[in-house]
């Protein structure tokens, strides 16, 4: 088996992932969740890249060739270093790609003023990596970014539905919105607010346009695969899917059953 691997800090992944797999049902796919060590936004940049490398390497290890790391701060803090540094050591037949580039080759499109808002988690939103990659390719996109702390928590402790998210949410959109009054598209720059989405969509004025990043990353990879042909050849294609935790194989599955909307068999793991 020569399965994609997809890795997150913990849960939010499985939107990208859950995206990849109604676009693309044919490939095998292998999930791993760093749960124990997770959130990763408030760690420095040197933790998160010693992290992200356990996790890309035990990939590797279990037979992977392509791995998606489905996490904003880790595509931000750790996948260049990787790319750059560790891949010619892991080897040259492999590859680590993130979830900016697909995001943000997609905003060029959607926004009309020109003003793009960056919901995120501080690491994210500190590393620069959206603004960066953004005007790599539209310099004339002005990028505000807004950390979004209690999200994630949010989200993890399964209060992303309960009155009490509300303020949170909108203290945070109508934050981004008062910095710059311009902006008309919202990027959700981390994989767990999707979850948030309906109280994103409340808080949201009409006009404003929401970009979640599942669709985007599912079909940045299909363009990949096409393209790369010698890679998708050493893909297997049997339509499986199996997962990896570094916490409780319980506790993986009772919120996985929220991002996946069915229940998974997980396999509990160190690091």
């Amino acid at each position: 088996m020569t399965p994609i691997g997809v890795f997150d800090s913990g849960y939010g992944g499985l939107t990208i992932l859950r995206q990849m797999r109604q676009l693309l049902p044919q490939y095998d796919y292998l999930y791993l969740g760093d749960n124990a060590r997770a959130p990763y936004g408030s760690h420095s940049y040197e933790v998160i890249y010693k992290y992200t490398l356990e996790a890309v390497e035990a990939l590797f290890a279990r037979g992977c060739r392509l791995i998606i790391l489905a996490c904003n701060t880790a595509s931000a803090k750790a996948l260049r270093t990787i790319q750059q540094n560790d891949l010619p050591r892991l080897g040259a037949d492999r590859r680590v790609l993130g979830v900016i580039r697909p995001t943000v080759e997609a905003i060029g499109p959607l926004t009309r003023s020109r003003h793009v808002g960056l919901l995120a988690t501080a690491g994210t939103v500190n590393s620069g990596s959206y603004t960066l990659e953004i005007h790599k390719l539209w310099p004339d996109i002005t990028v505000t970014g807004q950390a979004c702390p209690m999200w994630v928590p949010l989200v993890e402790n399964y209060e992303f539905d309960s009155p009490g998210a509300d303020y949170f949410v909108k203290k945070r959109i109508e934050g981004i919105l008062r910095i710059d009054p311009q902006i008309d598209t919202l990027i959700l720059g981390c994989t767990h607010y999707p979850l948030l989405m309906n109280k994103i969509v409340r808080y949201t004025p009409p006009g404003v346009r929401i970009v979640p990043q599942g669709e985007y990353v599912a079909e940045s990879l299909k363009r990949y695969l096409e393209t790369h042909t010698d890679m998708d050849a050493r893909l297997s294609k049997t339509g499986t899917c199996r997962y990896l935790t570094t916490e409780s194989a319980g506790k993986f599955r009772e919120s996985a059953a929220l991002f996946m909307h069915s229940m998974v068999d997980v396999e509990a793991i160190s690091l």
